[in-house]
């Protein structure tokens, strides 16, 4: 098979001008017309306003390209478009091609009778998506999210480029992914799908090949690479139009998620000839692996369990949206960035959240590569769907060519149908108990019709009707027994972090806490009059309408009010870290009955005020580097109960470890009032309960503000983690001022802060003033009398930084900082 890149460059304009601009294809519309300085950042202060009116014109891109008479002799020509966003006219030398409707879908289309030896003429036009759903909306009311411009159900683009509760209203438009042409004579390879088959010591790998109508036979060949690229399998057979190939791969190397093993991947290839001639090559990268979603009857309710090559894992992770909303900014690069901080947070899976896109092929091979499970959703979320004749035969397509490119992966887990549309049903009131039609749709469309494609297409996949659920068919959705979750009662509730204890959900897929960003990420969208959170500029960049009354409520629950704009960001970020480790803790604390954890969310798409870990720019939160401790395979966590502590110990790795706990009760100075130490075997796979601490001698209504528990986690003879427990709010405890010594070393690869404390220092938060970098721990606790060596490695440094430089940017503060301004110096030595 030969094959003819279209991508590169192309001509755009409106249909509204005449002036051609240069473009890059893929790309967007906005994106080009960014670079050429058409339009404004429409991520700076208030320019997304100025999107709406982009986004409601139509445009044209336009391109030629030269064949051979050779190449145009093929018997077979299609031309290949892996992404049109989204309604677009396709015209080739002035013949009318097809028209597309949906952005996730791969389209194929027979040119052959159009082109032309010479010079050909490829142009798209591509509509207004604004338009669209305007007029499609007064056809058909369809209840959506209220942040999102309505009517954005009825066309299949990625909802969250309408706008969502932390997303801007850009719905940008463009040819998003590769264009080619493809041309063969006799046989092109159709479809690959590798199955597995697991037993003691060896994996059958079974391999089905189809490839296109052919007279004649050909021959098959099928090779299977070892991890290491030695060709270890091969066999050659005769076919026609599908065969299938088995291999018996004995003493395999088994694939393994993040924290329980390595990652080996195999390699598959297929080729396919006649006597003479390779007609037509694919390789598959695949990992040897089970991956089965256990939901069965237990002593709870109804488990909701992931099991890797036979070993239950709880599931450590986040919710993962688009990283950009102008998509053409997206890259292999950053994607990986974003999840190599998901393995340094020690991740095991992320959720593929169902409002926006089904990632590029290389987010997969960078899960596959770093152990990281992907629940992926289909593209549907929170809204109601109108399943017409148009509607459903795109989303099969969708459903089949987005299953046979992904289902290969190592890294995929489950199948999702949506994400919150039986919970909309039942709950939200948006969506009429009587609109019996859409109501059906419903139930046609994620219960039937898009299970049994995956059935036919993925059956070694597990599939899960709708995210939040119990099972389907609108019962309880909420049911916290059965199934998986999502709770907002903390957050858009407004409870307590306490709330979370009194819940043991079987796998909580969302929930979740707002935060700001941090001063440099503000800086980069406002001016200086805007560094207010209730100012215009900074309420654009806050979706969630009621989110900056919930930060400032939980504030006050629990920190004094702070004395400057950046120290409310400090104080927000490190609420939303709190509220999160408060909920995961229970979760691994309750091991067996609770099996997962994905917080929302993990990214940004554009510099906003959100429920983030990571934000735009990829700075860490607060709450990133507190998932890096609660997320440890060996966890520690107190449980407080009055004047008792509980001390548990959680084991998610695979060998039992001697954990030694040693807890100091200590003063606000750091004078210790008594100490112990307790030492306990924990089993693989568990979570242990190792003692139960009173200090009601000790703890009066008064010296709870004065009081605090230190605990220090050594496994196997090696300190883990340092953790303190205050009896009393922070914004009640007495802080003294720490007033921090730090040194700073410098060795090739690395910067190393070493700093102390001259009395309890809380949430430390360690920053540069102008670069960015990754610190070994940040946001940690210090009592007097010990230190703390913190480590950055060079390559993390956003700019070349001599050791007078980076002493120069290093700032730091504490809980203390919030309210008070301290006195005494913090030179770097």
């Amino acid at each position: 098979m030969k094959k003819i890149n279209l991508n590169g460059d192309w001509l755009m304009r409106s249909t509204a001008n005449n002036e051609w601009l240069e473009t890059s294809v893929p790309g967007s519309v906005m994106n080009d017309l960014l670079r050429h300085g058409k339009i404004n950042d429409p991520f700076y202060r208030d320019n997304e306003d100025e999107a709406f009116e982009i986004a409601s014109k139509d445009y044209e891109y336009i391109r030629e390209f030269s064949l051979t008479e050779e190449f145009i002799n093929h018997e077979h020509i299609v031309i290949r478009f892996e992404g049109l966003d989204t309604l677009s006219e396709i015209i080739l030398n002035g013949n009318l091609l097809a028209k597309t409707n949906n952005m996730h879908r791969t389209y194929e289309f027979d040119v052959k009778p159009f082109l032309i030896a010479g010079t050909n003429e490829l142009k798209i036009t591509l509509f207004s998506p604004i338009n669209f759903i305007t007029e499609k909306q007064k056809e058909t009311n369809l209840s959506g999210v209220g942040d999102a411009i309505e009517g954005y159900p009825h066309l299949r683009k990625g909802h969250s480029m309408f706008g969502w509760d932390w997303g801007p209203q850009i719905p940008d438009l463009g040819i998003w992914r590769n264009v080619s042409i493809l041309a063969w004579d006799l046989a092109r390879i159709d479809d690959v799908y590798v199955s597995q088959e697991h037993r003691e010591n060896n994996v059958g790998v079974q391999v089905r090949v189809n490839v296109n109508e052919c007279e004649g036979p050909l021959q098959l060949a099928v090779n299977l690479f070892s991890p290491s690229g030695e060709k270890i399998l091969s066999k050659v057979t005769k076919m026609k139009t599908q065969q299938t190939v088995s291999f018996e791969v004995t003493d395999p190397q088994l694939w393994w998620p993040n924290g329980y093993g390595e990652q080996p991947l195999y390699q598959v290839e297929v080729l396919v000839s006649n006597d003479s001639l390779l007609l037509d090559r694919k390789t598959l990268t695949i990992g040897l692996r089970t991956i089965n979603v256990k939901h069965e009857p237990d002593q709870w309710g109804k488990s909701f369990e992931f099991e890797v090559n036979g070993l239950s894992i709880f599931a450590m992770g986040a919710n993962y949206i688009p990283e950009d909303n102008l998509l053409a900014r997206n890259s292999a690069e950053r994607t990986e960035r974003l999840i190599d901080d998901c393995v340094a947070a020690n991740f095991n899976m992320i959720r593929v959240w169902g409002g926006g896109i089904y990632p590029e092929d290389y987010f997969f091979d960078l899960c596959d590569r770093k152990g990281i499970i992907v629940w992926q959703d289909f593209m549907f979320a929170c809204s109601m769907y109108d399943l017409n004749e148009e509607f459903r035969e795109t989303v099969e397509q969708e459903v089949i060519d987005n299953v046979k490119r992904i289902r290969h992966h190592a890294s995929l887990g489950i199948w999702c149908g949506n994400n919150e549309v039986e919970e909309a049903w039942v709950y939200w009131g948006n969506m009429p108990d009587d609109d019996y039609k859409h109501k059906a749709d419903y139930i046609k469309l994620f219960e039937f019709i898009i299970p049994e494609l995956v059935k036919v297409l993925d059956p070694q996949t597990f599939y899960w009707s709708s995210s939040p659920s119990s099972g389907g068919g609108f019962n309880e959705p909420r049911n916290p027994n059965e199934g998986d979750m999502h709770y907002w009662e903390v957050w858009h509730g407004l409870k307590p972090f306490t709330e979370y204890q009194k819940f043991h959900f079987r796998f909580c897929s969302e929930f979740g806490f707002q935060s700001f960003p941090s001063m440099k990420t503000i800086h980069s969208f406002t001016e200086p009059e805007d560094r207010n959170i209730f100012s215009y500029v900074m309420e654009k960049h806050q979706k969630n309408g009621a989110a900056n009354g919930k930060i400032l409520f939980y504030l006050s629950e629990n920190f004094l009010y702070p004395k400057d704009f950046d120290s409310l960001l400090y104080a927000s970020q490190i609420l939303q870290a709190e509220a999160i480790k408060y909920g995961v803790e229970h979760w691994r604390r309750n091991r067996g009955r609770c099996m997962g954890s994905l917080y929302w969310q993990l990214n940004d798409c554009w510099p906003v005020a959100s429920w983030s870990s990571i934000d735009y720019y990829g700075r860490w939160k607060a709450l990133h580097y507190f998932a890096k401790k609660f997320y440890s395979p060996v966890l520690l966590s107190l449980r407080e109960d009055g004047t008792d502590v509980e001390i548990h110990v959680t084991n998610d790795s695979l060998t039992k470890v001697n954990a030694r706990v040693e807890w100091k009760l200590r003063k606000h100075t750091s004078e210790v009032l008594q100490e112990g130490s307790i030492q306990s075997e924990v089993d693989s796979l568990t979570a242990k309960q190792c003692e139960r601490l009173s200090f009601a001698e000790y703890l009066t209504q008064e010296t709870m503000r004065t009081t605090y528990l230190e605990c220090t986690l050594y496994v196997n003879g090696e300190e883990k983690t340092v953790t303190t427990l205050l009896f009393t709010k922070p914004k009640h405890f007495k802080f003294l001022n720490p007033d921090f010594s730090l040194e700073v070393a410098e060795t090739n690869e690395t910067f190393e802060i070493t700093l102390s404390s001259a009395a309890l220092a809380k949430y430390i938060e360690l920053d540069l003033t102008i670069a960015d970098c990754k610190f070994s721990e940040n946001y940690f606790d210090l009592s007097a009398g010990n230190q703390k060596t913190v480590v950055v490695n060079k390559e993390s440094v956003s700019e070349g930084l001599t050791l007078e430089a980076f002493k120069e940017q290093l700032k730091i503060r504490s809980v203390f900082d919030i309210a008070q301004t301290p006195v005494g110096k913090r030179d770097c030595k």
